[in-house]
């Protein structure tokens, strides 16, 4: 193949990569974070946040607090993105921010059942504790290395938000039911996945255009790639229309509202139900099928509507709509380019490598695993069957824990994303400890797994921790002596 047909093929694999990416993971995951992020900013007093989650904060409380909240949550590596950016602008310490961003999507709860069904019980349970341990301790280092940025952030969040009202039980409300909105869309049992009804549309052609996309952007399901359907083409056209209109009705939102703020905003709730019906298109027509997660995602949807136009103050809504859209400008192109470059670079990398480099619990195998999960991201669940796929093709268990502890953190996407919202120094920091813990964690656990025993498997990570505390206690004492000095 030549050089340009080869490029060609590059390119297609990113731009199919990224179609298919925002036809099944943008509406009913990110839409709802940006806006929970957006009334969290808009909505929430900022001493409410800094009580559990601030710098200053007990860290026995601040850090279980941060875990709890993202093992709660538990969202994809994507959708955890914007509530690390709300909470963290809103004045949580970078510490527990950082925990809560490490912890939500590694422990995420349909992930790891899935996990322990599919690989073992064993790699669930060592993910789960293997996770939380090095989340906490991540977001500890975070916030002793860039203690001095953090305390500079802490007064600047406090002269934003300096003097705003206590949060009104009307918002508390609000923002619980975007995140009943959130829940019902992303969660998969099986009363949101039943169907209660059914629709027949004599609509001509949908199975026609649904084979023209599977030819426009074909995919192969064991490596993780999901295709472009007629429903996902659809909602890229939506979501194309409610970025036209935002910009007209929410970029200057407050010289006043406008028919294009209602518009968008509508718009989205319309896209919202679009995504969450089921789609069946055949040779007669098309089916849409009325699921459990269609009459939540109304429900909610119609709650947020009224809530707008009747409870919420003229300021709350402008303000709501704003803060929501700023992430969405300020996260929104970052993920789409990232998106793309994961598309380029999973077509450059074959899965065949994985037994030749990453076939033995090793140090270098361990990283390698790693690496895979920065290169061949796959959305929550995914990573699972491709998991399994690694198993088949030789990967050890260790370098696959490693895998499956940085795959949802270290997305290029994530990292140019974090890297946007707490500078480039920190986020590069971030991906080098994640990385190193993500390594130790598969090595410890591939030793088990070797017939280890899991005595000594605690007395390295022991032994580690320790050490690493003593350097961690060293390089602080010399900082404050130094700005004694100084």
């Amino acid at each position: 193949m030549d050089i340009v047909g080869y490029s060609l093929q590059l390119i297609n694999s990113g731009l199919g990569n990224l179609a298919a990416y925002l036809a099944a993971h943008v509406l009913l995951c990110l839409l709802p974070a940006f806006y929970i992020a957006g009334a969290m900013t808009a909505l929430i007093p900022k001493e409410t946040v800094t009580r559990y989650l601030g710098r200053n904060t007990p860290k026995f409380i601040s850090y279980p607090a941060a875990a709890a909240a993202g093992f709660l949550l538990a969202v994809c590596s994507c959708t955890v993105i914007p509530l690390f950016a709300g909470i963290y602008k809103k004045g949580a310490g970078l510490g527990p921010a950082i925990t809560f961003l490490f912890v939500a999507p590694a422990v995420n709860i349909l992930a790891l059942s899935y996990t322990g069904t599919v690989l073992g019980m064993d790699l669930a349970i060592a993910r789960l504790l293997l996770s939380l341990t090095f989340g906490v301790g991540v977001g500890i280092i975070m916030a002793l290395i860039f203690r001095k940025e953090d305390a500079e952030h802490d007064k600047a969040t406090d002269a934003l938000f300096a003097g705003q009202a206590a949060m009104r039980p009307t918002a508390i409300i609000f923002l619980l039911v975007l995140v009943t909105l959130l829940i019902t869309g992303t969660f998969q049992i099986n009363f949101l996945k039943q169907t209660f009804a059914e629709i027949s549309l004599p609509v001509q052609g949908i199975d026609t255009f649904q084979d023209f996309l599977s030819r426009l952007v074909p995919f192969d399901p064991s490596r993780g790639e999901e295709g472009v359907t007629a429903q996902g083409a659809t909602l890229i056209g939506m979501l194309i229309l409610i970025g036209l209109t935002s910009w007209k009705g929410v970029d200057h939102i407050h010289e006043g509202f406008n028919i294009w703020t209602w518009i968008s905003t509508g718009l989205v709730g319309l896209t919202l139900l679009i995504a969450a019906l089921g789609m069946a298109p055949h040779s007669d027509g098309l089916t849409l099928l009325l699921t459990g997660k269609f009459f939540g995602v109304l429900l909610s949807v119609v709650i947020l509507g009224w809530m707008i136009k009747t409870q919420l103050t003229e300021a709350e809504t402008r303000d709501f709509l704003w803060e929501s859209w700023k992430f969405v400008k300020q996260i929104f192109p970052l993920l789409i380019a990232g998106v793309f470059a994961v598309g380029i670079i999973r077509e450059l990398i074959k899965p065949e490598w994985i037994q030749a480099v990453a076939g033995q619990n090793t140090v270098l195998g361990n990283f390698i695993g790693v690496v895979f999960g920065v290169f061949m991201y796959f959305p929550t669940l995914v990573e699972v069957p491709i998991a399994q796929m690694f198993l088949a093709l030789g990967m050890h268990r260790g370098p696959l824990l490693a895998y499956l502890i940085s795959d949802p953190e270290l997305s290029l996407q994530s990292i140019l994303i974090t890297a946007a919202i707490i500078g480039k120094t920190k986020a590069w920091t971030y991906v080098g400890w994640v990385a190193l813990f993500s390594t130790l964690a598969g090595l410890l656990y591939g030793l088990w797994v070797d017939g280890t025993g899991l005595g000594f498997v605690a007395l390295y990570l022991a032994v580690f921790l320790i050490a690493l505390s003593g350097i961690m206690w060293l390089v602080n004492r010399k900082s404050e002596k130094t700005a004694l000095a100084a």
